[in-house]
């Protein structure tokens, strides 16, 4: 074999060898190696996530407050896209053509490659044309969302409502993607881990016209959702209706607890509205429309408002005198009514009050020298104010009561630090400050906060952590709810200031054979009517309900917020309302304090 005939071997073998590497490698990356047969199989397969139903929310009855119904997401894959009929697009959505450009746009920014949210929440009765169409438009595939709906319309500030995840919630939790929702505030935001149950994938098989062809492997890789926990809320949903008809044409706000579990049976901020505005494709029109609204109805007045407490914050100041033996029941204060100096006294009454008269008649110059005394035991003001801020603080002032509320305030409780800052160190004292003893000044209380010391008092000192959620499917409450705090006040003391809540209780909220206690309250606020305040709690013995209700701009507390709280009451304890009381009712159903000339005051004390 000469030279060339052994080059031509070796070349010949050569290329033998290549091909046959070539091959090996063909036959391991198309047999052996599965990466890119699932390369292959992504092309005709889609994942479409799976959204849990949210966990079904129920009052204490077992009566359903929310549920879901079924709605679907249209999604559009930029790089699958090919040219469609824009025009019979558009119509089946209901959308315009610039919506449709900006949307796919959008969604190209995102990624060409990832399925993005086009249109949200479609209705079952749109989506069932749209899916005879579908087929139509490559790129574009549907999945299936649940949205709330309301069994009543009631309860919203409570509740709350469920919307679009922003990028600061998807930056906290790796759990959101883009287009996922989250409760926003309620019970839906502070449950919301609880609620949201765990999203699921199916795996599709579509044929080049976008349409499913079945399930890929048999389903066998689909991860199935799981659904959120059913929750059990502390409200009474006859209660609650029941008060927010009262509140009709009103601003304020009501809390009803129980005193023995610190449940809350109502919370109303007035004025209220529809938590069914805020689901679905017109959610956004109408938070517009709500947040723009002069009436402020998405601020939760019961958990927000910072609302002088007026008289019913007597009771506090009261007690405190009692404890810190600055007063006793014998203590008798002078009171010249109207002409009384440093601060009058709303009416006219019986000179000189003990503890008990002093609550009944809701005396000013009582209770101012009650916490001049209060302050004057100590070596200094400073001293004396600082202890007398304890007790009001053990009583839930200035504090956040609980974690079971979502945006709950605070209040205002005016430090030392605020005083030396204003007057300087040294150089104030109780005169300065004697606004406070009748609950006005920089003194500022939540409505849910004023419904805790009701129970305080109901309780004769102690109270539980207000909540909101009684019971969680498969799993349990916080064990601080069980929790009793104390407030520093004896037993003893609670005995005449009760006696004088009893006492106060006549007109048009006394209610025939039933025996509870209350305090009205009248707010100066400088401008146009007063605001009007009302604490109680019934029954006297073994209370079950205690209440506080706030009304702006109602002249007295004896006016509206007092025959409110006792129809509240009434309705509970006795689920009707007494025949010789309807009247009460009417006027209360059909008042309108939004109107300047139709706000009617009745004859009655100023309290």
């Amino acid at each position: 074999m000469n030279d060339y005939s052994r080059r031509s071997y070796i070349i010949i073998l050569v290329f033998i060898l290549v091909a046959l590497v070539f091959l090996i490698r063909l036959f391991n990356l198309q047999v052996m190696d599965s990466t890119y047969k699932q390369y292959a199989t992504n092309n005709v397969l889609r994942e479409v996530v799976q959204y849990p139903a949210r966990g079904l929310i129920y009052d204490r009855n077992g009566e359903l407050l929310v549920y879901n119904k079924t709605a679907y997401d249209l999604l559009v894959t930029p790089r699958e896209v090919k040219p469609f009929d824009t025009t019979l697009f558009c119509r089946l959505l209901d959308i315009t053509r610039e919506d449709l450009e900006a949307g796919i746009q959008k969604a190209r920014k995102y990624s060409s490659y990832k399925p993005s949210i086009l249109v949200k929440q479609i209705s079952p009765e749109n989506y069932a044309i749209l899916q005879e169409q579908l087929y139509k438009f490559e790129g574009f595939h549907s999945q299936t969302r649940t949205l709330r709906e309301y069994s009543a319309p009631a309860a919203a500030h409570a509740l709350g409502y469920v919307g679009e995840v922003t990028q600061n919630d998807i930056n906290k939790d790796a759990y959101y993607k883009p287009g996922d929702y989250i409760g926003v505030n309620g019970i839906e935001k502070t449950y919301e881990e609880q609620l949201r149950g765990t999203k699921g994938v199916k795996k599709n098989l579509v044929d080049v016209h976008n349409r499913i062809q079945g399930s890929y492997l048999e389903g066998s890789e689909d991860v199935p959702a799981q659904i959120g926990k059913n929750l059990t809320t502390t409200l009474d949903l006859d209660l609650q209706l029941y008060a927010e008809k009262l509140f009709k044409n009103k601003k304020g706000a009501v809390v009803a607890i129980e005193p023995s579990t610190g449940e809350v049976l109502a919370m109303v901020s007035a004025p209220v509205y529809d938590p069914g505005l805020l689901v679905g494709r017109v959610r956004g029109a109408n938070y517009k429309a709500l947040e723009s609204d002069s009436l402020m109805p998405l601020f939760n007045r019961a958990l927000q408002a910072k609302y002088p407490p007026g008289s019913t914050f007597k009771t506090i100041n009261a007690l405190i005198g009692l404890q810190e033996r600055a007063i006793t029941t014998e203590t008798r204060f002078s009171c010249a009514g109207r002409g009384s100096t440093p601060i009058r006294c709303t009416h006219d009454h019986i000179s000189p009050a003990n503890v008990v008269e002093g609550i009944r008649e809701s005396c000013n110059p009582f209770m101012w020298n009650t916490f001049r005394s209060i302050i004057g035991r100590a070596k200094t003001a400073a001293e004396g104010f600082r202890t007398w801020r304890q007790y009001v603080q053990n009583f839930g002032l200035g504090t956040i009561l609980s974690e079971d509320f979502a945006n709950t305030l605070k209040g205002d409780l005016p430090s030392e630090e605020l005083y030396n800052r204003i007057y300087g160190k040294g150089r104030w004292n109780a005169l300065t400050v004697r606004s406070l003893s009748i609950g006005q000044g920089e003194l500022g209380a939540t409505p849910l906060q004023m419904a805790n010391v009701a129970a305080i008092v109901a309780n004769h000192g102690f109270y539980y952590e207000p909540h909101i959620v009684k019971e969680i499917e498969g799993d349990t409450i916080r064990s601080s709810y069980k929790k009793k705090h104390e407030v520093g006040i004896d037993e003893k003391y609670f005995a005449p200031i009760i006696e004088g809540m009893r006492q106060s209780i006549k007109n048009y909220y006394y209610i025939p054979g039933l025996e509870y206690c209350g305090k009205t309250g009248t707010i100066q606020i400088g401008r146009g009517l007063e605001h009007g305040a009302f604490e109680a709690f019934a029954p006297r013995e073994e209370p079950k309900i205690a209440v506080f209700t706030y009304v702006e701009n109602s002249k007295w507390g004896s006016q509206y917020a007092a025959p409110i709280a006792s129809l509240m009451i009434e309705k509970y304890l006795n689920d009707t309302i007494a025949s010789n009381r309807l009247h009460i009712e009417e006027r209360m159903l059909n008042s309108n304090l939004l109107d300047p000339n139709k706000i009617v005051i009745t004859d009655g004390a100023a309290e």
